[in-house]
């Protein structure tokens, strides 16, 4: 049996790029922010979609984490509706 190859975060483990990888990262990182916000508020995915200006349906593919159906500018403008600003930090790797 081999020993099986280690890695930093999931987004390298199922990423073909470090540059990949930091793009899913960051995604995943805003989803989670505006699903927490949405949470708190108690908002329902309507109420939260009319809120972020995109559908109901959209929404739901936020809050369940299908980070592959958002980019990073999609995020942003979502951010952006709720009257946030978005601020990058960055770390050497």
């Amino acid at each position: 049996m081999s020993k099986g190859e280690s890695y930093a975060s999931v987004w390298d483990a199922i990423a073909d790029t470090p540059e990949q990888a930091a793009n899913l990262r960051a995604r995943a990182e805003l989803m989670q922010k505006i699903a927490a916000i949405v949470q708190h508020e108690g908002w329902t995915q309507v109420e939260a979609a009319r809120r972020c200006g995109v559908t109901q349906p959209r929404m739901n593919d936020l809050l369940r984490g299908r980070v592959s159906r958002f980019s990073l500018d999609a995020l942003v403008n979502i951010c952006t509706a709720l009257g946030l600003r978005v601020r990058l930090d960055l770390e050497a790797a």
